[in-house]
């Protein structure tokens, strides 16, 4: 009996060491790249925004998009869309969706109609014929504030290509905080030279839970943990408000977990 005891026990802790040995961690970051400081002194103080040490990385190689995923977009129609937020334009040409800047026009997001995607993994390619600020919101929301409809919750970032902070990418709290993970740190220094000057660029985001993470182009960028406020919600494409801007998103696909 003794003898199987001690067996059973040496069985159960190779087993607990095994499982904390295999399971998978997530890596903690906390560096602050030096080259980043004035964007740091100017978006700490920010509602959302976390300490440099309390910060995880994205450590994951991109998801594997080449199968189980559904079209977002017809690539004829905007069928299934509805902009909201603004009267910034979104027609589509030559089989892609084409966001235009309106001057005196709020940012504008082309929504999915559908209202309740909750963990995906969603990819797209952006490219800019005038330079702006954009982005896809995901598990976004809406509401009702001084007689306009305002879009906000998560959005992954892509700033555009004479931003020269570098964070498309990262993950910004649109309307309701600032920027949940910015890309500051030394090690996100790959994230910030990711984005292409010229032609396409991908964005990929994987929401899990309550985890969050982004590739740009294949390179990891952003691991966000939400504390539970965004389960669930709709997509939308960002024409940032401003004087001038055009972008182009294709290939907008999504894989539910």
């Amino acid at each position: 009996m003794h003898r199987f005891v001690s067996r059973s026990a040496r069985l159960i802790v190779l087993s607990i060491l095994c499982s904390a040995f295999l399971a998978p961690t997530a890596a903690v970051a906390g560096e602050l790249d030096p080259l980043q400081k004035e964007w740091y002194e100017k978006y700490k103080k920010q509602k959302n925004v976390p300490k440099p040490g309390d910060m995880l990385l994205n450590t994951d190689e991109e998801p594997d998009l080449s199968e189980g995923f559904t079209p977002l977009f017809d690539g004829k129609s905007l069928e299934g869309w509805t902009p909201h937020g603004g009267t910034c334009k979104f027609e589509v040409k030559d089989g892609v969706i084409v966001g235009t800047c309106v001057p005196g026009s709020p940012s504008t997001y082309l929504s999915t109609n559908r209202t309740d995607y909750g963990d995906f993994i969603f990819t797209c390619d952006l490219k800019w014929d005038v330079d702006c600020n954009s982005g896809v919101m995901f598990r976004a929301q809406m509401r009702e504030e001084k007689d306009k409809v305002v879009v906000y919750g998560p959005q992954a970032e892509m700033e555009g290509t004479e931003q020269n902070r570098g964070w498309s990418g990262g993950i910004y709290g649109q309307s309701c905080g600032g920027y949940f993970y910015p890309l500051w740190l030394v090690e996100h220094q790959p994230a910030r030279q990711a984005l292409k000057k010229n032609g396409w660029n991908r964005i990929t985001v994987e929401a899990r839970g309550n985890v969050v993470k982004t590739w740009v182009n294949g390179i990891p960028a952003a691991h966000w943990h939400d504390d539970g406020t965004y389960p669930s919600g709709f997509f939308g494409l960002q024409v940032h408000k401003g004087q001038k801007g055009q972008v182009r998103f294709r290939e907008l696909r999504i894989r539910e977990l």
